[in-house]
């Protein structure tokens, strides 16, 4: 197992480039495939599931620079031929096989493209992803007319999928509370339906940013895509527009460094983040506003060059108990969680249902770890802390290091690792890899601020 040890800086300060957002990234991908487009969206993400998704969709026939390498941050317009036009394939031909290894957002978002996509195709991933649950977006397209079959255990991939364009599409009737991955990868074919989609949700709708951050980006691409009231969408027929797409950075990653500005004992901690939209689409924008009760104030401001930058620094009194609804930003828990903690922030978070069926089971992986140092309790979908420790003295942290595994999830690894600012000494995090799911480059940003970080 490899392990990273983690030693902190005493003076944060410094200026990052953060990734690209991996979740615009990959709703610009299938759009743009859809267009028919012959050129790739710029600063595409350089995550896992980037990568994988590109890997997909380069598999589907050729394309002039098959070359992944070096998009992060590069604006340059590269050739890519999507094949939403091919023949219907031949009846008994082979199926092409895909693997997307781990990525989640992958195989919901290319499962729907590849029902109205002429061809076969098996789609399948890594182990962890073939015990992950796809039986709800399976069961939608199915309704649509898409034809797909489970290669394994039911109701979870692989799948055996057979596209073919001009399904009929119409009402559909989906549970609001599943992945917002399950309904964006719906939502983002459904122009392409003779019918369009109608689509209502039923229950209370988890991680509403979500959708209308696809359905915004449906309407930048030429869609007609709108609520009906509160809990109905609607899809016209049509197509795609092709048109130069530019991917915004990514808040989610910005999280983790509002954690190190707030847990920091550096009183004149700064760090400016290059590339965040003021008015992002994003949901995990709100981080900034959950920051405020931890004592993180945030300025925006634009450069000469037209450069947008997020200031974080310390200011402003912390919250004697911190309570929130996750529903919409299930991805910021880990880090609040960890955040309070380490202020001795005592907590309630809740609206955490969709954290059992991430990367892992991130509820049960944060009691574990946290519970090294904090004895925390959940319950139907919420986690609580009361503000005990599990430890006496944190200098005794100094000569037994903590390890935490990250459990193949790369939120769990960027969360704790500002751990180390509260210890004041070694930390160690094992399968550190894992951050390439999204934030590749953390670790070495890590270094520019001034962390110590070695094998």
């Amino acid at each position: 197992m490899d392990c990273l040890k983690l030693y902190p800086t005493s003076s944060l300060r410094g200026r990052i480039v953060l990734p690209a957002s991996k979740s615009i990234s990959g709703r610009a991908l299938i759009i743009n495939a859809l267009s028919g487009s012959a050129m790739l969206p710029e600063n595409l993400s350089d995550s896992d599931d980037t990568e994988a998704m590109l890997r997909a969709l380069a598999s589907l026939g050729p394309t002039p620079n098959p070359s992944l390498a070096g998009r992060g941050g590069d604006t340059t317009r590269r050739p890519y031929t999507p094949i939403p036009t091919r023949e219907e394939p031949e009846k008994g031909q082979e199926a092409s096989p895909i693997d997307i290894g781990a990525a989640g957002t992958a195989m919901r978002f290319l499962t729907a493209y590849l029902s109205v996509t002429p061809g076969e195709h098996v789609i399948t991933g890594s182990e962890r992803m073939k015990h992950r649950p796809i039986s709800i977006l399976v069961d939608a397209l199915r309704q649509l007319g898409a034809d797909i079959t489970y290669e394994g255990e039911e109701g979870f991939p692989p799948l055996r999928i057979v596209g073919k364009s001009g399904l009929e599409g119409g009402a559909l009737t989906v549970a609001g509370g599943v992945s917002s991955q399950f309904i964006s990868a719906l939502l983002m074919i459904a122009p392409t339906l003779t019918r369009g989609l109608r689509l209502t949700l039923t229950g209370e709708i988890a991680s509403r940013p979500y959708l209308d951050m696809t359905m915004s980006m449906m309407r930048d691409f030429g869609a007609k895509a709108e609520w009906q009231g509160k809990d109905v969408i609607e899809v016209q027929p049509g197509s795609y527009q092709q048109r130069p797409y530019h991917i915004e950075s990514d808040w989610s990653a910005a999280s983790y460094w509002y954690e190190m500005v707030a847990v920091s004992p550096d009183a004149d901690a700064q760090i400016d983040l290059v590339g965040l939209h003021h008015d992002s689409i994003q949901g995990d924008s709100k981080v900034w506003q959950m920051f405020r009760e931890l004592g993180v104030t945030t300025q925006y401001f634009v450069e000469s060059g037209g450069t947008e930058v997020i200031r974080l620094r310390k200011g402003g009194g912390v919250t004697c108990h911190f309570s929130c609804d996750f529903t919409h930003q299930p991805d910021l828990a880990q880090t609040l969680a960890v955040t309070c903690a380490l202020l001795g922030v005592p907590f309630h978070l809740y609206g955490l249902h969709s954290l059992r069926i991430k990367e892992t089971d991130r509820i049960a992986a944060l009691m574990e770890e946290l519970g090294k140092v904090f004895r925390m309790e959940e319950g139907d979908g919420e986690l609580l802390w009361d503000g005990y420790y599990e430890i006496g003295d944190w200098e005794e942290l100094l000569y037994e290091p903590l390890e935490f595994d990250t459990y193949e999830d790369h939120r769990m690894a960027m969360s704790l690792a500002p751990v180390c600012l509260r210890v004041g000494g070694e930390i160690r995090i094992n399968n550190p890899q894992v951050v390439s799911k999204s934030y590749p480059g953390f670790w070495d940003d890590l270094k520019k601020v001034g962390f110590n970080v070695c094998k």
